[in-house]
């Protein structure tokens, strides 16, 4: 009986892992099944441009994974039972399930309003592509001069908002951010991003803590009141409730609590990657979600699979930072050098030539979702015999 490796989720993590084992692993005795809820594969680092009315190329899961071997399966994902081995899914004929022999769990993470009142029922996000359409759909309506208000400072809240500010100039855009504008960036990085927010027209309230959402703004923890005809809220992701409801170690954010090696400590038979994963990186300063821990991790992962099964040594950890990239518009960018545990250095690259190399960095990561072997060499090994008790044993 074939060994079975299922992996939950088609973002970049998800995908990424898929197309690599299924370049490790002979396919006479390994089934790979890719599970994902939607049909297309969604670029997520792009949602704030899908929000503000851009074109985003659409990619089948069926299509990109034609060939590899990778079984894709469209269904969402409603248990996942780490005892038994299985997943229970909700497919377009109904409910199903699903056994394994080796799980990766990859289902990413989503927007979070952290217990903000109203945040469900009066904001927007761009956590996805749903969300997205339904902020673009929103932001089409709005005439001149209404005000649009950002919550959230980090990454997602200052490309969201720069975006807008951008596309939409004829908008009153504001950000509220609960520290200082970029305090986490070097003095290059962040006085450059204080001309473009002043350039763009973006009004920044600092230092400002939002505890409730109306239908007409923000109230602060001051009482003060920041009125919005639209809140698009930024402010923190968080992981989708499935792990934690199991019988899997997670952390208090409900992520997986993995290993060096991306495995899960409580159950070998289970790996976690991407935001999914509460991972160990350089200086064992926990993995910060983003594209740049999900890729590396999710290639480290299916090493570690394809090494176990195979009989072979298993890689060492080389996940770390090289850059915080973070675009202020489609013609100016910030892209801030960092130490491998994801400390700022003192050095930026700023403007156009920032925008253009995140813009490649964006291609390149699509790139590689909608080409997930084409460089990689194929080294399809047969899993030894034994090894697979390295897994759930099958049924």
């Amino acid at each position: 009986m074939k060994h079975r490796i299922v992996v939950l989720g088609a973002g970049y993590a998800g995908a990424n892992a898929a197309a690599r084992l299924a370049k490790r692993l002979h396919p006479s005795d390994t089934q790979i099944t890719l599970v994902n809820a939607d049909a297309e594969f969604v670029e997520r680092v792009r949602m704030h441009q899908l929000a503000t009315g851009q074109h985003l190329r659409p990619r089948r899961l069926t299509d990109v994974f034609a060939g590899t071997g990778v079984q894709v399966r469209i269904a969402q994902v409603t248990a996942v039972d780490a005892e038994r081995g299985t997943v229970a899914l909700v497919e377009a004929d109904g409910p199903g399930e699903i056994a394994y022999d080796q799980l990766v769990y990859a289902l990413g993470s989503t927007a979070t309003d952290h217990g903000v009142p109203g945040v469900a029922e009066n904001a927007h996000s761009v956590a996805d592509r749903q969300a997205a359409l339904r902020l673009r759909g929103r932001l089409g309506e709005l005439p001149a001069g209404a005000t649009v208000l950002v919550v959230g400072g980090g990454l997602t809240g200052i490309e969201t908002v720069t975006e807008i500010a951008e596309a939409r100039p004829d908008l009153e855009v504001s950000l509220a951010t609960r520290a200082g504008l970029g305090d986490w960036l070097s003095d290059k990085a962040r006085n450059h991003l204080r001309t473009v927010v002043d350039r763009l027209g973006i009004t920044v309230h600092e230092h400002t803590d939002v505890v409730g959402v109306e239908p007409t703004g923000v109230v602060t923890d001051g009482g003060r009141t920041i009125p919005a005809r639209v809140t698009v809220w930024t402010a923190g992701f968080g992981v989708h409730p499935i792990a934690a409801a199991t019988t899997l170690e997670v952390s208090a954010t409900g992520q997986i609590v993995v290993d060096d090696t991306m495995r899960s400590v409580s159950h070998p038979d289970v790996y976690a990657v991407g935001d999914a994963a509460s991972a160990p990186g350089v200086n064992g300063a926990p993995l910060r979600m983003s594209c740049a821990s999900g890729i590396p991790s999710a290639q480290l992962a299916a090493d570690v699979i394809a090494a176990r099964l195979t009989g072979r040594r298993v890689p060492p950890n080389t996940v770390h930072y090289a850059a915080q990239c973070v675009s202020l518009g489609r013609r100016d960018a910030v892209v801030q050098w960092v130490t491998p545990d994801d400390q700022p250095k003192p050095s930026a690259l700023t403007g156009r030539p920032a925008a253009r190399v995140k813009e490649l960095i964006c291609r390149g990561a699509a790139w590689s979702m909608s080409h997930p072997t084409w460089m990689l060499p194929s080294r399809r090994r047969h899993v030894v015999p034994g090894e697979a008790s390295l897994g759930r044993r099958p049924a």
